[in-house]
């Protein structure tokens, strides 16, 4: 699978075994090494020449005390994206996780906190899953509240109850007859329908059509942005104590930043957030992460299914040098297994008539 689209041949299978190699002995990988352990064809000098291209380029780095290099940011993304074989979990693999996964009870929350436990030991890293919604939230009403020819309230009331309360200040002035009638368009358009649909465009035609200002129009959707992300999911994680045998982790700065990661769990949640209700597999590297304190890791992250319309997220986060194509193929198999039993609570949960 070595067709590098920013590289040449060459220099995308050098960049792949550098990538390969560094991720099994996590010491900086020279020319010698690879000439030596891989069947290039080509003479070490040549190597170490595509090898100083590469840095050149930002698909390696050389450390300090280190006459080899090891993969930047860009280089694992390369590989990730354009040069990493596939990998999928074999049949025994996955009759093992199920009939763990099948030895939890019938809750959801002790089903999750089982498969964290198991997904982080059979990872060797940290992972950590979202809980679904059990219920989606959707749209119930929302209340435009005239304080003063330039102020008022908006309250967004939700399925899971008031998500969103508002103070606004208007720059032109609204009659409490506005408020009135723009609040009845949205009830009429909006009642019913899942918060992730009430979309900003839709309340700026609602807008136009009972003519309010720019202003009420902001204040609206804020207020419904607002009620979109007012609960954070709960997190369950595990596996925190397999990072302290990575070598990358064995400074104590780095260990305490670890564990601060896993009490907070709402650095976990910005970690996988823009991941949130999007059906694919993804791949976050290093400083894509957004934090200087996160730069030494990697996440994956695969969605799992609960019910119609609930989405859950399973992560696995690990230092950067981490076995993509092994963690992908780990995650997305128990994504499966786990879709699947909480599909067979939830059809036998169901009361009959």
């Amino acid at each position: 699978m070595i067709e590098g689209g920013s590289l040449d041949k060459r220099k995308a299978y050098i960049l792949a075994t550098v990538v390969y190699e560094y991720i099994a002995t996590a010491e900086p990988v020279g020319s010698q090494t690879l000439t030596q352990k891989y069947n290039l064809g080509i003479s070490s000098a040549t190597v170490r020449n595509e090898m100083a291209e590469l840095e050149a380029g930002g698909y390696l780095v050389q450390p300090h005390t280190s006459a080899g290099r090891i993969p930047s940011d860009a280089g694992y993304r390369t590989y990730v994206d354009e040069l990493m074989p596939a990998e999928e979990l074999g049949l025994e693999e996955r009759r093992r996780i199920r009939e763990e996964l099948g030895e939890a009870t019938r809750e959801l929350d002790e089903i999750i906190d089982h498969t964290t436990r198991l997904l982080g030991r059979l990872s060797n890293n940290l992972a950590f899953v979202t809980k679904p919604q059990q219920e989606a939230q959707s749209f119930r009403h929302i209340q435009l509240i005239w304080l003063s020819p330039h102020t008022g309230v908006a309250i967004v009331v939700t399925s899971l109850g008031v998500a969103a309360q508002s103070l606004f200040e208007l720059g032109a002035e609204v009659q409490p007859d506005d408020l009135t009638r723009f609040s009845n368009a949205l009830n009429a358009r909006f009642a019913g329908r899942l918060m992730r649909d009430v979309s900003d465009a839709e309340i700026a035609r609602a807008a136009r059509e009972v003519g309010v200002s720019d202003d009420l129009r902001g204040a609206v959707v804020a207020a419904c942005q607002s009620a979109r992300s007012g609960e954070l999911p709960t997190i369950a994680a595990a596996g925190a104590q397999n990072l302290l045998d990575q070598p990358e982790f064995h400074d104590l700065r780095k260990l305490r930043s670890i564990l601060r990661i896993v009490e907070e769990q709402k650095t976990l949640y910005q970690i996988v957030a823009d991941a949130m209700n999007v059906e694919a597999a993804r791949v976050k590297i290093g400083h894509e992460l957004g934090s200087e304190e996160l730069s030494d890791f990697s996440v994956v992250t695969v969605p799992y299914r609960f019910g119609p319309s609930a989405l859950g997220m399973l992560s696995i986060l690990g230092p950067r040098r981490m076995p993509y194509a092994r963690l992908l193929a780990l995650a997305s198999g128990t994504a499966e297994s786990l879709s699947e039993r909480l599909s067979d609570i939830e059809h036998t949960s169901e009361p009959s008539h």
